[in-house]
């Protein structure tokens, strides 16, 4: 039995050279029940699927692990995304892995400092351009359509094919069930929309009995698939100007729309706005209730979870997975910004219990 990883469903990957396979050991990642996060809402069934357990830290190690093991199998010596952080760093890590040269574009001064390192070190050409991820995609997209490199942002079937495997392990790890639902944070809305295909492709093999129902949560700063689902409209009203302290999901014109509105429609579910408050309080939530650090983006299924409760739109008795896309180490300065710093005192014992609670 092969262990729980994107690799386990080899079969059901575009593979066809298993020799060229580039993988960091990506997939595997928890899905923690988290009771008291649960009780704290009055639901019965609440999980969290843990992606910031892959190996650079975030969901998209999936997604590169298929990606660039394709890119080899095309005979492709260079490999260039666009990025607000994550795609960044695990381009980077698996373009090394591989041996491949990567180049990512990425808004300046708007990637936070944990990814931007990532893609530093493993020797990625990093190129801040003065605008926003929407520009430099546009801009990487047309480097790669005049240039012998690979592109491998979310619009790259590839990456979706790899990040599909998410909806595979929660079947697994659910004991071969489907949950009621599916919570997902939504910024370029690739992911969301492989989820969707996971499940539906267990479905069509019948390994599956039925389908959940996806939910995509955005920042109200950057919303506009949320929008365009809440407002029941045909075409897509882009955000200029995207802002959110989640910078994972700090996108205005995403790709993949018409799949993410598609995968949410189809499923019969629904998508929802949370503040950056809300985003923030989940995020403190998840990490004191249960000792789950996940960056912003990674907690806004989280506060989307917690909004739709409040308001009657997810029932006691149903099983909700929530995807935690990052992990915390990502994005460590909104956390300094937030909190007080350590309280310092002098090296002695005395000094210690005057400032415990109760004198301990």
């Amino acid at each position: 039995k092969r262990p729980l990883s994107v690799w386990r469903y080899a079969e059901l990957l575009p593979i066809s050279d298993e020799s060229k396979i580039v993988s960091l050991g990506e997939g595997g990642t928890a899905l923690n029940r988290c009771v008291r996060l649960a009780g704290e809402i009055g639901l019965k069934h609440v999980y969290v699927k843990n992606e910031g357990e892959n190996p650079t830290g975030s969901f998209k190690d999936r997604g590169m692990t298929v990606g660039v093991t394709k890119a080899l199998e095309l005979g492709m010596k260079s490999v260039a995304c666009a990025s607000t952080g994550n795609t960044s760093a695990s381009l980077a890590a698996y373009a090394a892995r591989a041996g491949l040269e990567c180049i990512v574009l990425i808004p300046s001064g708007k990637v936070a400092f944990g990814k931007l390192i990532q893609a530093i070190i493993h020797g990625a050409k990093v190129v801040q351009i003065k605008g926003n991820f929407d520009e430099a995609l546009k801009i990487v997209g047309e480097l790669c359509l005049t240039h012998p490199i690979y592109l491998l942002n979310s619009i790259n079937p590839y990456r979706l094919e790899g990040q599909k495997t998410i909806a595979f392990e929660i079947w697994d790890q659910l004991g071969r069930k489907v949950p009621d639902k599916v919570i997902v944070p939504v910024g370029n809305a690739g992911n969301i929309s492989a989820i969707w295909k996971g499940f539906k492709e267990l479905y069509a093999i019948g390994l599956a009995d039925k389908l959940p129902e996806m939910i995509g949560v955005q920042s109200e700063g950057a919303a506009p698939i949320a929008n365009l689902i809440k407002k029941e409209l045909n075409e897509i009203e882009f955000v200029e100007k995207p802002e959110t302290v989640a910078t994972a999901i700090r996108i205005g014109s995403p790709v993949n729309w018409k799949k993410a509105a598609k995968a949410i429609r189809e499923s019969g579910g629904t998508a929802e706005t949370v503040s950056d408050d809300e985003i923030l309080e989940a995020q403190k939530i998840l990490a004191r209730r249960e000792g789950i650090f996940a960056e912003p983006a990674g907690a806004a299924s989280t506060a989307g979870l917690i909004k739709l409760t409040r308001i009657g739109m997810i029932n006691r008795d149903e099983l909700v997975v929530c995807i935690a896309t990052g992990h915390g180490l990502k994005d460590p300065e909104i956390i300094l910004k937030q909190f007080p710093k350590p309280i310092e005192i002098e090296a002695n014992i005395e000094a210690l219990m005057k400032i415990l609670p109760s004198n301990g």
